[in-house]
């Protein structure tokens, strides 16, 4: 019997279903038997969310700073497992707060260590270097990354912007106004995403992960956005600037924090299309680089 635990921290649901589905053909499987551990903090982080507590929650997240958070079961805790099964959201360009504290827990470092992983993202589109982040803690762990799978927000980057927001301030995975696409990972995404637990399943009972990104791969598990991540690498340059200044800024963080959700409403909206524009002319250029840097990010 191979056992399997599946470890995520979801808010609207969407990364919850997104790991059932994967782990489903596991499930299924008489010889896999699989436990789940949704992490709770100890003080829950609110959805839909408060503007005030979406914004505030930046220095921390990018800056990784561990919250409290509940002690798994004594069950889960005492299981020996073959594989894990790490499904995360990307909160501020790095891996959220609920998973990032998981990973620095005594009780994380518990189960993490000596074990294979598969990551599973689920985000907007910019993962590449929450991913790059998310290999350290791993390595920390001392366990061994063997699978990465990323599912997004397939259509374009302002118009997931406008979506995403809809979604995170009212709470509704709606048509915003009617017109636009639903936020988030698609309903037909998600429930495709059943062929790469077979995957998982079939070299997790070969007991033999060398080849498994690469079959992930083959059967789209990733897609890298050369212009993202541009947009993500610079992006972090400047976040780590103002998470820096913002948390030493105990009196007057609220209002640095404005000054930052209006730096973002700029990059986003006027910056982001130069950039754009700048990236189209290079490519010429970078042929090379983009290449590269599309088999690094897709590979483990």
């Amino acid at each position: 019997m191979k056992n399997v635990i599946v470890i995520y921290y979801t808010q609207s649901g969407q990364l919850e279903k997104i790991a059932q589905k994967i782990a489903q053909p596991l499930l299924e499987d008489k010889e896999i038997s699989v436990t789940y551990y949704n992490i709770e903090m100890e003080k829950p982080f609110p959805f839909p969310w408060p503007k005030s507590d979406f914004f505030d929650v930046f220095p921390e997240s990018f800056l990784q700073i561990p919250a409290p958070i509940k002690k798994p079961s004594q069950e889960i805790l005492e299981k020996k497992y073959d594989l894990v099964i790490l499904a995360y959201q990307v909160w501020y360009l790095t891996p959220s707060i609920p998973i990032n504290s998981f990973l620095k827990s005594e009780f994380g470092q518990q189960i993490l260590n000596n074990k294979p992983v598969v990551t599973v993202i689920g985000a907007r589109n910019m993962w590449v270097m929450a991913q790059e982040k998310m290999k350290k803690m791993i390595k920390n762990s001392n366990a061994t990354l063997v699978g990465n799978i990323a599912l997004v927000d397939r259509h374009i980057n302002h118009i997931s912007v406008i979506t995403i927001v809809h979604w995170m301030f009212t709470g509704k995975k709606s048509k915003y106004l009617g017109i636009f696409p639903k936020p988030g990972v698609s309903d037909e995404e998600i429930f495709t995403s059943s062929r790469f637990g077979k995957i998982i399943t079939k070299h997790l009972k070969n007991n033999q992960f060398d080849a498994l990104q690469a079959e992930l791969i083959a059967h789209n598990a990733i897609e890298i956005r050369p212009f993202l991540v541009e947009m993500d690498k610079k992006a972090n340059k400047m976040f780590s600037k103002w998470a820096n200044f913002i948390i030493k800024k105990t009196d007057s963080r609220p209002t640095w924090l404005k000054f930052f959700n209006l730096y973002l409403f700029v990059a986003i909206w006027i910056i982001s299309p130069i950039v754009y524009i700048l990236h189209l002319f290079s490519i010429p250029f970078k042929n090379n680089q983009i290449k590269k840097e599309k088999t690094y990010f897709k590979e483990v």
